[in-house]
């Protein structure tokens, strides 16, 4: 067969790149070595955050935000200072423009809605020149990731319809065809077909091969979380410290990171790959879909932060201010995770879990399920069921029974004298409204906010009053995201090889990219940029292919 243009891989910037071609007339060829069921990719798994500027949402809620004050943020996050970051910090001034201009009409004329309770994450907690938002940019898609992918979805299989666009599923890309350092089109095998529900582990069983041929060929294959032997491989020790000993997934198996060797094969230049992006609250899923399936927790600011020996962590080691930050100083301490000890009231309030199966209010676009999962009485369904039934939690009345169920799931090396006097002098500051604890400090802040107050910061409270229990502690590992670098690119998704040249036919865009550039990010992210960053490098590839 033979197209304008191949797409490998079937996830939102695969989508977003075939619209944009198919609609100026182009034929596409998207494969993929998953199934039909995965059509998506990962981006339906999210909670569907975008990050967006001075938007209706925002200015609704009081928030106050600009360009500049982005610019500030994102620049002070990146810290780009690297050759190489050439064409990153220009992907990371074009989004910026895109964010706080048409990104927001654009999608709302395709379809999209958004929670109007805008969303504060990666607060920082450093300086203002540093890491993190200053203000909440984090938008929740009507619908969560399902609802970020819906319109895509819809206009992919409106353009198939009309011949434009043809699906390989259960493809599976092992060779870049080139000719006369041109991308002609992609070689691969044809997978067994797979009835696996949607994120599971499919079979590598090969029943044939394939060749397609086109003009253009963008890579749009994710990164490399599913694959923890990459993620050693390009550990960042110097900047973070040692590789964890172990890791729990939050993205499927299927995020292997193969077409980055394949392309690198190609003549492509992968740039940045040691910067990556990895949760510290990480819990073990009590219902797997994929293997080490994990979950993040989103929390509040509230709940306490404690190594795996007890000692609690130093700002801006808080919930929800700097994970990349607060990652170097649990692998400091020679283990791989922590625990949070916190309330019911906190849990109540606090607690949110990241994902479009783990907020089925949200993804089921139905205002009446939302207000009773969050506005009824106790925890929603999903943190219940994993308070409940999670081997990560661990519920007690008391302060005593809480160290005891903490010491058995972590190898004794919590104090009971030594956690309870760090707990009684955070309480000692709840009722001193001139608290010097920064943590106390950092929820009063919060709650500035109308929004955290309302929906997202418990009221202040002290741990060790009965009334407020039970006590719970969460047993928190290092789960596997996403990659911050990737393919070089230019400013168009054109792939550059190792002296800088763009290579005739072959562009790449989304994570696989960086999600722009190599690594628009830089040394870290502000939240909201991954589906973000797929739409927009996406739309940018599909614009500039075949021009």
């Amino acid at each position: 067969m033979n197209f304008d243009a191949i797409i490998v891989g079937a996830g939102l910037a695969g989508l977003v790149a075939a619209c944009e071609l198919a609609a100026r007339g182009k034929t596409v060829g998207i494969v993929d070595q998953e199934g039909e069921q995965n059509l998506g990719g990962q981006a339906f798994w999210s909670l569907g955050g975008l990050l967006m500027v001075d938007t209706p949402e925002q200015r609704r809620m009081g928030i106050k935000d600009s360009r500049e004050l982005l610019t500030n943020d994102w620049m002070g996050s990146a810290q780009f200072d690297r050759e190489e970051d050439h064409y990153p910090r220009k992907w990371a001034e074009a989004y910026i423009d895109f964010a706080c201009t048409e990104m927001r009409p654009w999608l709302h004329d395709l379809g999209m809605r958004w929670f109007p309770v805008v969303g504060w994450a990666e607060r920082g907690g450093s300086f203002a020149d540093g890491h993190g938002n200053s203000v909440p940019r984090f938008h929740i898609t009507w619908g969560t990731g399902p609802g970020t992918i819906e319109p895509f979805e819809k206009r992919a299989r409106a353009f198939e319809t009309d011949g434009k666009i043809k699906f390989y599923f259960r493809h599976r890309v092992t060779k870049l065809e080139t000719k006369s350092g041109a991308v002609t089109g992609v070689i691969g095998e044809v997978l067994a077909p797979t009835q696996v529900e949607r994120g599971a582990q499919s079979s590598r069983d090969v029943v044939g091969d394939f060749t397609l041929s086109s003009d253009a060929v963008i890579v749009t294959s994710g990164g490399i979380g599913g694959n923890h032997d990459l993620v050693r491989a390009n550990w960042p020790t110097e900047r973070l410290g040692a590789v964890p000993k172990t890791m729990i997934s939050g993205v499927p198996h299927h995020v292997d990171g193969a077409m980055l060797g394949i392309t690198e094969q190609a003549g492509g230049e992968l740039i940045n790959t040691d910067r990556m992006w990895h949760y510290v609250e990480g819990v073990n899923n009590w219902n797997s879909i994929w293997p080490k399936h994990g979950i993040r927790v989103l929390p509040g600011p509230s709940s306490m932060w404690f190594d795996a020996q007890g000692n609690r962590f130093k700002p801006p080691a808080l919930p929800g201010f700097d994970t990349l930050g607060t990652l170097k100083e649990i692998l400091a301490t020679g283990y791989d995770y922590s625990w949070f000890v916190l309330t019911q009231k906190v849990i109540e309030k606090e607690f949110a879990l990241s994902g479009s199966e783990q907020n089925p209010d949200f993804t089921s676009k139905s205002w009446k399920e939302v207000l009773k999962a969050r506005l009824g009485q106790g925890a929603t369904g999903p943190v219940e069921a994993f308070k409940e039934k999670g081997e990560d939690f661990v519920v007690a009345n008391n302060l005593d029974d809480l160290i005891a169920g903490m010491n058995q799931r972590g190898g004794n090396l919590i104090d009971a004298a030594k956690l309870r006097a760090q707990i009684e002098a955070r309480d000692s500051q709840i009722d001193n409204s001139f608290a010097k604890d920064a943590q106390v400090m950092a929820i009063h802040a919060a709650r500035n906010y109308r929004g955290d107050r309302l929906i997202r910061t418990a009221k202040p409270h002290k741990f060790l009053d009965p009334k407020n229990g039970p006590l719970i502690a969460v047993k928190l590992h290092i789960l596997t995201r996403k990659s911050l670098g990737g393919i070089h690119t230019d400013m168009n998704g054109q792939v550059l090889d190792a002296d800088g040249s763009a290579i005739a036919g072959l562009y790449a865009a989304g994570e696989a990219a960086g999600f722009g550039g190599g690594g628009y990010h830089g040394y870290n992210s502000l939240e909201g940029t991954f589906l973000g960053g797929c739409i927009f490098s996406g739309r940018v590839a599909g614009r500039a292919a075949l021009t």
